[in-house]
């Protein structure tokens, strides 16, 4: 499975990434990618860039490096009603948006129920294009209903690789990941890869998740990142 597009990463504007623009672009077009998503902490995230910034990334040339840059954001996930941290005609501007559950913003001790009403209400939203890391054992819910909306509302779920790493704070990944893919397959409902790199040297790197599509045989047809056709019914602006 070849890997051409990575619609999840940061650059040092994230406030705990490390790499500039150029430097991420360059790295994705060592790797052979056609595009690359970057994707910075919406602003309830503590360290990251302020509203202005995501309002004034019109100036950033969308093609570096031979690479398709998607300049978008990683929004917040607030609450259980699916409140997002940057407002709708912010959003609607971005080439991609990106929503997750951060433990410092949405917080802890939220029931299952809570936590798959939050996802549900923020993929209804119009400009929300992908769920992120939708696998840390930290926020349990219930994944049919996780996958079924995301076939009704036309939302990409994640794989992410930053996940499965060994170090990674999220709980119980790699076996939440195998069950939304089982369920993804079962309903016919397309998947996206994101590195959620914070540096350079993980841009494009997807070691983790192709592991797990090999193991569990995930059909092709449903990784959108392998064919930007593809990719492109769920990212007009690519």
């Amino acid at each position: 499975m070849k890997f051409i597009a990575d619609t999840h990463s940061h650059t040092l504007a994230s406030g705990h990434a490390y790499s500039t623009i150029t430097e991420m672009a360059e790295a994705a077009a060592a790797r052979g990618l056609k595009t690359l998503a970057l994707t910075e902490h919406a602003p309830e995230m503590p360290g990251t860039c302020g509203l202005y910034y995501f309002q004034n990334l019109d100036v950033v040339p969308r093609v570096q490096k031979g690479v398709r840059l998607l300049m978008g954001a990683e929004v917040n996930i607030m609450d259980p009603d699916g409140t997002l941290d940057l407002p709708e005609d912010t959003l609607k501007d971005l080439d991609i948006v990106v929503a997750s559950i951060h433990l410092p913003c949405y917080g802890s001790g939220h029931t299952p129920e809570e936590n798959i009403r939050a996802y549900v209400e923020t993929m209804k939203k119009p400009y929300v294009n992908i769920i992120g890391h939708p696998d840390d054992g930290r926020f349990p819910f219930d994944y049919e209903i996780l996958v079924r909306t995301a076939k009704e509302t036309g939302t990409l779920l994640e794989l992410n690789n930053s996940s499965l790493r060994p170090q990674s704070s999220r709980v119980g990944t790699r076996e939440n990941m195998l069950t939304m893919l089982d369920l993804c397959r079962q309903y016919d409902v397309p998947v996206t890869t994101g590195s959620d790199a914070h540096v350079n040297a993980d841009a494009g790197n997807f070691t983790y998740v192709r592991e797990v599509l090999e193991y569990c045989g995930f059909p092709e047809e449903l990784v959108v990142t392998t064919d930007l056709d593809r990719l492109r019914q769920f990212i007009p602006s690519l």
